[in-house]
């Protein structure tokens, strides 16, 4: 066994590609089915089971995708200097960053041109690293501080949103 797969953890790594399993699929079927921008997957008066669970699954994909990065760069973190965990999730981010602005949006929209940008999960991961680079200099009581926020700061706006539809609607 190498000293590169000594050091990594299956589990991880199994999981990770059961989540780019189930969301390869979603993005075949938003491909190749061909009433997938005609309604919604999740409504259950037009879709299938099989088609209503694939798109269910993969609403668990982009949180399970952060979780794992902020996972994963922790235990990177345990074995570097954070010096050296800095320049790693700054790499890493802008390396996504670019990954999604440049390959994943010629790859969904074969536009060469570049007209529309979309800016998907893979964007929000790298995006997330180069925050973290900075994130982790500061001392853990702020850090907690800044993820509590975050957190119930976004619980808080979505659940205002959500009255703010129910409202308008009624």
């Amino acid at each position: 066994m190498t000293s590169l797969t000594k050091n990594r953890i299956e589990s991880l790594d199994l999981l990770k590609g059961l989540v780019i399993v189930i969301m390869a699929i979603d993005h075949v079927r938003d491909y190749f089915h061909n009433s997938s921008y005609l309604f919604d997957p999740t409504d259950p008066t037009l879709t299938t089971i099989p088609l209503f669970l694939t798109r269910f699954l993969t609403n668990f994909c982009a949180p399970a995708f952060s979780f794992l990065a902020g996972l994963s760069a922790f235990i990177v973190g345990r074995r570097k200097t954070k010096a050296e965990l800095s320049s790693f999730l700054l790499k890493r981010g802008f390396w996504l960053v670019f990954v999604e602005l440049v390959i994943m949006n010629f790859g969904w929209c074969f536009d060469i041109t570049f007209k529309s940008i979309h800016f998907q999960v893979i964007w929000s991961l790298g995006i997330s690293m180069i925050i973290l680079a900075g994130l982790i200099h500061l001392p853990k009581k702020i850090i907690l501080i800044f993820s509590c926020v975050l957190v119930f700061g976004y619980w808080s706006l979505a659940f205002l949103g959500f009255w703010s539809l129910a409202l308008n609607e009624s």
